[in-house]
C-alpha cells in the first residue's frame, strides 16, 4: 500500500513527550494537564483552555534512578515515568492527576512531588481514588472525586471553565475524535485491510499524547486518505490477532508483532481504542458530570475494578471483539511486575482458551520492547501454530 501522507508526522510527535503540537498549545496560554491513566477521565481535562496529555517516556534508556526510588520490583512503566521526571522531561506540564488505579503508578508520582520535579507557581498534584466496584455507590465515589480533585483545581488555579455547557462542547469535541478513530479502526475488519495496526496505533496514541483539537485536521485528511486507499493485492501478514493487556505505548511492541507475520486488527490495551475511543452518549435528563463518570466506570476494562459482573465482562469483551475484527487468536500481554494485569492474564488467557477456544499467547514483557528477538521468535511460533490448526479444520 501507498504510505500514509502523515505517518511520519505522526510518528514524531511520539519521540517527545514535550512534542510540537504540545509546544504549540502552550506557546498561546493554554494549560497542560498531565494523567497517567484511562481512569482520570480524560474528557474532564480537555476543557475550555486546558488539554490533556498521558504521560509516557519514549525513547527509555537507563532507568536507574527511577529503580533506585521505587526499587527493581515496580513496573517498568512507573519507573520510566519517574526517571524521565527527575531528567526534567514534564517541565511542560502545568499540572498532574494521578488515580490510585494501582500502588506503583500512585508511588511514581508521590515520588515526583516529594523531589519537586516541577516548580510552577501554580503547579499541583492531585490524587483521586476511583472505584473497585462498577456500582452506585463506586459511582457516587467517583463523581465527588472528579469534582473535587480534577475540575474544582483547575478552575481555582487556572479560571478553566468548568460549567455544564463546558461540559458539554468538551464531550462533543471528544466525540468527534472518537468517531474518526473508531471509522479508522473499522478499516481492520477487512478481508485486505487499508491500514495496518502500526499505522493504526500510531495514529491512535497521538490522541492521548496531543491537544486533540490540533489534531484534527490532519486526522480528518488521514480518515479520506484511508478511504480511498487501494490495500494490497496478496496479504502481507499469516494471521489476525488481538493484542489484549496492560499498557502499551510502545509503537515498536506492534511493529514487532506485525513484522513476525501477526496482524494487530483489535487494540485492547491502555493507549488502545478498545474501549478508549467509544463516544460518551448525553441525555438532557442527568447531571452532565455523573453520565460522563458512568460512561468511564462502565466503559473501563481495568482489573482494578474486582466485582464479578465486570471480571467476567473483561473475557465477554475480548471474544466480542475478536469475532468482531476477526481475529484468529489473541496475545494477552502485561508488562513484567504489573500486579493488576499479572493476574487478569493467568486467568484470562485460561477463560479465553478454555472457554472460549481461542488460541492464546501470553507475553511477559519489558516498557520498551525494542527489537527483543525472545518476544520475535514467541510470535512467529504463534503465528505457525494458528495456521497448523487452519489447516487441521480445529476450532477458534
Amino acid at each position: 500500500m501507498k504510505d500514509l501522507k502523515h505517518l511520519i508526522y505522526f510518528e514524531n510527535l511520539l519521540m517527545d513527550a514535550d512534542n510540537d503540537l504540545v509546544r504549540e498549545a502552550q506557546a498561546s496560554g493554554r494549560v497542560c494537564v498531565g494523567s497517567v491513566c484511562y481512569q482520570i477521565p480524560e474528557v474532564l481535562m480537555n476543557l475550555g483552555n486546558a488539554f490533556t496529555v498521558r504521560l509516557r517516556a519514549p525513547r527509555t534508556g537507563s532507568m536507574e534512578m527511577g529503580t533506585y526510588y521505587l526499587t527493581s520490583f515496580l513496573c517498568e512503566y512507573s519507573r520510566a515515568l519517574l526517571e524521565r521526571a527527575i531528567e526534567g522531561g514534564y517541565q511542560f506540564l502545568d499540572c498532574l492527576i494521578a488515580p490510585d488505579g494501582c500502588t506503583m503508578i500512585n508511588r511514581c508520582v508521590e515520588n515526583m512531588e516529594l523531589l519537586k520535579m516541577n516548580e510552577k507557581e501554580h503547579f499541583f498534584y492531585q490524587y483521586l481514588e476511583v472505584p473497585m466496584k462498577a456500582d452506585e455507590n463506586g459511582l457516587n465515589l467517583y463523581v465527588g472525586q472528579c469534582r473535587s480533585k480534577i475540575l474544582e483545581p483547575l478552575h481555582e488555579k487556572f479560571g478553566v471553565d468548568i460549567s455544564d455547557d463546558a461540559l458539554r462542547k468538551a464531550v462533543e469535541d471528544h466525540n468527534r475524535i472518537c468517531r474518526i478513530i473508531t471509522e479508522l479502526g473499522n478499516f481492520r475488519k477487512e478481508e485486505k485491510p487499508r491500514i495496518t495496526g502500526y499505522e493504526f496505533h500510531v495514529i491512535c496514541m497521538c490522541t492521548y499524547v496531543c491537544p486533540q483539537d490540533l489534531l484534527l485536521e490532519k486526522l480528518e485528511e488521514t480518515l479520506e486518505e484511508v478511504k480511498n486507499r487501494v490495500p494490497d493485492e496478496k496479504n502481507n501478514f499469516r494471521a489476525r490477532v488481538a493484542v489484549v493487556g496492560s499498557e502499551i505505548d510502545d509503537i515498536d511492541m506492534i511493529k514487532l508483532i506485525e513484522d513476525s507475520g501477526a496482524y494487530v486488527c483489535a487494540d485492547r490495551f491502555c493507549f488502545g481504542s478498545l474501549p478508549g475511543r467509544e463516544e460518551i452518549v448525553l441525555n438532557d435528563d442527568e447531571d452532565v458530570l455523573t453520565q460522563i463518570c458512568r460512561h468511564y466506570m462502565m466503559t473501563c476494562m481495568c482489573p482494578r475494578h474486582m466485582d464479578t459482573p465486570k471480571m467476567n465482562r473483561r473475557r465477554e469483551y475480548v471474544d466480542e471483539i475478536a469475532k468482531e475484527y476477526k481475529a484468529d487468536g489473541i496475545i494477552y500481554e502485561q508488562m513484567k511486575f504489573c500486579d493488576p494485569w499479572a493476574y487478569e492474564r493467568m486467568v484470562g488467557s485460561h477463560v479465553l482458551r478454555d472457554e472460549y477456544g481461542y488460541p492464546v499467547l501470553t507475553i511477559d514483557r519489558p516498557y520498551a520492547v525494542g527489537n527483543s528477538g525472545q518476544i520475535r521468535t514467541r510470535v512467529q511460533a504463534f503465528v505457525e501454530s494458528i495456521e497448523i490448526k487452519k489447516i487441521q479444520g480445529g476450532k477458534h
